[in-house]
């Protein structure tokens, strides 16, 4: 009976050390996220580098544990997080929506993007222009091709305006583009999407900062943001969301060191910049 017992300790107490180290041994916090969203998270030989990281890392030092960072594919971090057994954090400038909010718990918002339409730079595409800024609205892209990275807010944003159906429960509305012969393709990175401009897509809809940097990297690509043509004599009004860090719902430890560590960043300095518009600069090339 002794030995029977004995055997049976050291199983409970193996698959306790398994359970641990699936989701972040005592000392290590494991972050998912998507190298492929510049600034915020980019590989650079071979290294996960970025805003999210440097954020991610500073929490490791408030918590005196180390960061592990996991390059996946975008669309499985929120449900892997949510499991709770292979990570425990995701950070990939992921933006809040009610339907994220019931699988994990999010940080308070960081930064603040508008999705922007990447296009050729020869390309006719209507524009407005007010108050100095020249932008493009949805009905613009009305019959064309759109690429977006799959499962990104740009995805989401482009799915609805182009299915959406006010008979649908899950919508109750028309989507701007909806009846206009407009198409959608999914990519897995944003990059990918921009290539197929001018051969597979029309245009591509995706943050603000990423747009700008691939636009940056080719001559031959421009960038613009979307916005909303506005109704009953409202302003148009840029498509926005807000990024913030997920968690495993519960995990109140990790949640309050994040937001302890961007409520330090998110003040704003003698520059008049926070410490988050700072490291975006620094991972765009232009800190100086």
């Amino acid at each position: 009976m002794k030995k029977i017992l004995s055997i049976m300790l050291v199983a409970l107490m193996l698959v306790g050390t398994l359970a641990l180290g699936s989701c972040g041994a005592s000392n290590t916090i494991i972050v998912q996220t998507n190298a492929y969203f510049a600034p915020f998270e980019y590989l650079d030989g071979g290294e996960v580098k970025g805003v999210d990281v440097e954020i991610m890392n500073k929490v490791g030092e408030k918590l005196g544990k180390t960061v592990e960072f996991k390059n996946v594919e975008f669309s499985v971090i929120i449900d892997n997080v949510s499991a709770g057994k292979i990570c425990d954090a995701g950070a990939a400038g992921i933006t809040i929506t009610d339907a994220r909010k019931e699988k994990v718990d999010f940080s308070i918002p960081y930064y603040t993007s508008v999705q922007y339409v990447i296009f050729a730079a020869d390309d006719a595409v209507e524009t407005k222009t007010v108050d100095g800024v020249e932008y493009i609205v949805w009905e613009a892209l009305a019959g064309k091709v759109i690429g977006t990275q799959t499962d990104t807010t740009g995805w989401i944003y482009t799915d609805g305006e182009i299915n959406a159906q006010e008979s649908d429960p899950d919508y109750g509305y028309n989507g701007v583009l909806y009846g206009t012969n407009t198409t959608m393709k999914s990519y897995d990175t944003a990059q990918i999407a921009a290539d197929a401009i001018g051969t597979h897509v029309d245009y591509v809809i995706i943050d603000e900062l990423p747009a700008q940097y691939i636009v940056a990297k080719n001559s031959g690509l421009k960038c613009l943001p979307l916005y909303y043509t506005g109704t009953d004599g409202e302003a148009d009004a840029p498509v926005e969301e807000e990024y913030a860090i997920c968690v495993t719902k519960g995990n109140t430890a990790l949640l309050t060191a994040i937001n302890e560590v961007l409520e330090e960043l998110l003040v704003e300095g003698e520059n008049g910049k926070t410490k988050v518009e700072e490291l975006v600069m620094k991972h765009m090339g232009l800190d100086g």
